[in-house]
Formats: C-alpha cells, sequence, structure tokens
C-alpha cells in the first residue's frame, strides 16, 4: 500500500523555507475521515501550534461530511496531533528561536491511517520570493536549450 495524498498545502513552499519535515498522526472524529477521503479539506491558513506539551493543529477546514447529518463535526474544530513526546520537545524548542514556524504540508492517506506532514519553517521575505522565481526560471531556460541541443 502506497500513499495517497488527501490535501495539500501548495502555498506553504512558496511563503517558508521548509528546513525539516514530521510526520504525525490526527486525532479525527469519524465524519471527519470520511469526508477527508473525499477530498473535502483546506491548509490554506492552517498552522500548528504547541501548547501544555501537546501540539494542535488551527485553522483546518475539513468539510461536513453530506451524509452525516446530527453526527456531522465542527468543521472548524481544533484537532490534537499525535507525535512522539521527544518530537514535541524538539519542536517546542526550535519554535522558540525567532523566525520559526510549524506549518502542514500536507494530509494523506498511509497504510489505512491519515497522516499529517508538518513542516519547520522560516518566513520568506518578498526579495527571497523574487529569487526563487529568478532561479527556477533560469534553469527552465538551460533546460529548454539542452533539450533542443539533443
Amino acid at each position: 500500500m502506497g500513499e495517497k495524498i488527501l490535501c495539500e498545502n501548495k502555498k506553504a513552499r512558496h511563503d517558508y523555507f521548509i528546513e525539516e519535515t514530521y510526520e504525525a498522526g490526527i486525532a479525527l472524529q469519524g465524519t471527519e475521515v470520511k469526508s477527508l477521503r473525499l477530498g473535502k479539506a483546506h491548509l490554506k491558513d492552517s498552522y500548528v501550534q504547541i501548547e501544555e506539551q501537546e501540539a494542535f493543529l488551527h485553522n483546518t477546514h475539513i468539510s461536513p461530511y453530506p451524509y452525516g447529518h446530527q453526527f456531522n463535526h465542527d468543521p472548524e474544530r481544533v484537532r490534537k496531533l499525535l507525535l512522539h513526546k521527544r518530537e514535541i520537545r524538539r519542536l517546542m524548542g526550535k519554535t522558540r528561536e525567532r523566525g520559526y514556524t510549524l506549518i502542514p504540508l500536507k494530509v494523506y492517506l498511509k497504510n489505512g491511517k491519515i497522516k499529517l506532514e508538518i513542516g519547520l519553517g522560516k518566513g520568506k521575505t518578498h526579495y527571497d520570493k523574487r529569487e526563487v522565481l529568478k532561479k527556477r526560471s533560469a534553469d527552465r531556460e538551460i533546460e529548454k536549450v539542452l533539450k533542443s541541443n539533443r
């Protein structure tokens, strides 16, 4: 069994330099799992915060399951992340440093379980974003020239 990506935060790599990634489980309700399997989630403005030795996922929107009726979940609720204590302690130390933040990168299905990839990132400035775009376009031009010479 491989991985199936359920939703991805594409803007995260544009706005942050991702230095490390971690895999975490998410404590979900039944209708949230069904809704995620349908791909009805958004990580756009979400972030991870560590409170009292526990990690929580904030501002993630998981749409209500269409067939859930009165058993449906709150789409914007705070969800607990399942990480090892040593990982949480390490992340706490890193996020106390100036400029580091925890960003959810993607939600995926791995061996029947829903997992979240968290990135430890440092914010990019406007200048950094322009530099990355310049480098990417230069690489494309080089690739195009190399292809045409073959």
